[in-house]
């Protein structure tokens, strides 16, 4: 039963890192995908590289710039959570 409880709360925990990694991201992604709409609804332009490029350009950037938090978040969880459980601590 402790291992159960053990596997869930890691896993609980692993998901909730994923998520705080990602929200730079996704935040980015979708305010430039909105921001682009608007711009092509209010100018009457349907070009699809239009939404591609400003939005990979921008999550390119978050990216790079949040490189360091998403490391430092990942080695943090690894070496709190799954090397102690590796271990057998």
């Amino acid at each position: 039963m402790l291992e159960e409880i053990i596997f869930y709360d890691t896993l609980r925990q692993g998901l909730w890192v994923a998520v705080i990694i990602s929200i730079p991201i996704l935040t980015v992604a979708l305010v430039a995908g909105v921001s682009v709409g608007l711009f092509q609804a209010l100018t009457s332009i349907q070009e699809m590289t239009l939404t591609f490029v400003p939005k990979l350009a921008a999550i390119v950037i978050v990216f790079w710039v949040s490189m360091g938090f998403m490391t430092q978040t990942l080695v943090s969880f690894f070496q709190e959570r799954i090397i102690p459980l590796i271990i057998g601590g």
